[in-house]
């Protein structure tokens, strides 16, 4: 049998009502995004990054009723705007390899998509940054969206001008999904990465996704209220991913940062600092000194 072909956490996405919005948010929040990205036509979408030296965020809007973006406005109708999907690494792997892998591991996937997209070169001019996706199955995975991602053009994508963020951001940490059945649930995450191992952490489960990369915290619905105590959780969508840990240089400085741009993040009884829903598009993200 070959190598499993994942290799970790590439970035996940905010799938998100207002993309402008949203934008506005994430830029008050200390964080610096590229250029917006238009996808083609025939997606109907468009994009923010925010760049870590590993991996990103995405903030994903809607910008045209097109068949290719139906999926897109119907999950906003149906659950709301949020962290909805976590995209995995394949490096140095085409993506037809990677799914005929998976294949033999018993692991169902979608089919491989091509694309690009125009970016805009701080230097002036314009360069393409092309990928390859395809999807988990709906089976194969316990919540949320997982897909993944292989990067054509990294150097148009991890543009060295995007990586420094006011907030002293340097990557991402945790992802945490609320599950009714978390064991089960993280044990389903793990065998979606070559290097999944699940371990027990507090009322849940931690599942390691790979070498420099993010990992899942897997929680009871229930526990969320003693995790991000003080937090309107009312606005998370069900069935997508919670909340987003991200490294940051001097906590301190990224909580007086926060602060002085009007928001009023949570002190955790972890010691980190967490930002809820309504000031973020949709998930709670939390801050982690590096």
């Amino acid at each position: 049998m070959t190598d499993h072909p994942v290799t970790g956490i590439d970035h996940a996405f905010l799938l998100v009502d207002d993309l402008e919005a949203a934008a506005a948010d994430w830029r008050r929040m200390g964080f610096t995004l590229s250029p917006r990205g238009l996808h083609s036509a025939a997606m109907g979408s468009a994009n923010y990054t925010m760049m870590f030296p590993r991996d990103y965020l995405e903030l994903l809007g809607v910008v045209s009723a097109v068949e290719g973006s139906a999926a897109h406005r119907r999950k906003l109708a149906e659950q709301g705007q949020g962290l909805h999907a976590i995209a995995v690494r394949i490096e140095g792997t085409k993506a037809e390899d990677a799914t005929a892998r998976l294949s033999e591991r018993g692991i169902a996937t979608g089919a491989v998509q091509h694309f690009s997209r125009p970016v805009d070169l701080p230097g002036g001019g314009q360069g393409e940054a092309a990928f390859s996706i395809f999807p988990y199955a709906p089976e194969e995975i316990p919540q949320g969206h997982v897909f993944a991602c292989g990067h054509h053009t990294r150097d148009t994508v991890w543009l060295p001008e995007l990586l420094e963020h006011p907030n002293g951001a340097q990557g991402l940490d945790s992802f945490t999904v609320l599950s009714p059945e978390p064991e089960k649930a993280a044990r389903g995450y793990a065998r979606l990465f070559a290097h999944g191992e699940v371990s027990a952490e507090g009322d849940g489960f931690r599942v390691a996704t790979g070498l420099d990369s993010a990992v899942l915290r897997v929680l009871p619905r229930e526990a969320a209220a003693a995790l991000w105590p003080g937090l309107d959780l009312t606005r998370l969508p069900r069935d997508a991913y919670a909340g987003v840990a991200i490294r940051v240089r001097d906590l301190a400085a990224t909580e007086a940062l926060l602060r002085g741009a009007g928001l009023n993040p949570a002190r955790l009884p972890s010691g980190s600092i967490a930002l809820g829903p309504e000031a973020t598009a949709g998930a709670v993200v939390e801050f982690v000194a590096d």
